[in-house]
């Protein structure tokens, strides 16, 4: 897959994200998709990946801005570098209480891609900077 196919992969990907469509989002994961979460373990699958998403819906409001998409040149790999701006919804547990905090966070996220689809997502920010920001 040519690096442009995979940097236009990650573009829709955010896209989706954005317009809240995560069924689109995991229309473009493989089936062996692994979900690296930020200062977290490891998620497996698409279904493991659905159930977050019904989550963070349901705890965040985000929109993604500032939106910079890389790819290797064979297309294997990519990254996107992003601004997150939030709202806080509803508590998540282990975390500060919500009360409809607002935040805007520096964001990461790095793929790789197989045949065609996202096979990972590594997503990275800075969480004592989230936790200042809503607390």
């Amino acid at each position: 897959m040519p690096h442009a196919q995979t940097k236009d992969l990650i573009a829709a990907y955010y896209d989706a994200f954005n317009r809240g469509d995560t069924e689109a989002m995991e229309a473009m994961l493989h089936d062996d998709f692994e979900h690296h979460v930020n200062e977290g373990g490891i998620r497996r699958g698409k279904q493991g990946f659905a159930e977050f998403n019904r989550h963070m819906s349901e705890t965040y409001r985000e929109n993604l801005t500032d939106m910079v998409v890389f790819a290797s040149e064979d297309g294997s790999r990519g990254a996107a570098e992003f601004v997150v701006n939030g709202t806080y919804l509803k508590t998540d547990p282990g975390l500060p209480e919500a009360r409809g905090q607002s935040y805007r966070l520096p964001a990461g996220a790095f793929f790789a891609v197989k045949d065609g689809q996202i096979a990972r997502v590594t997503t990275y920010y800075n969480l004592a900077d989230w936790i200042r920001q809503v607390s």
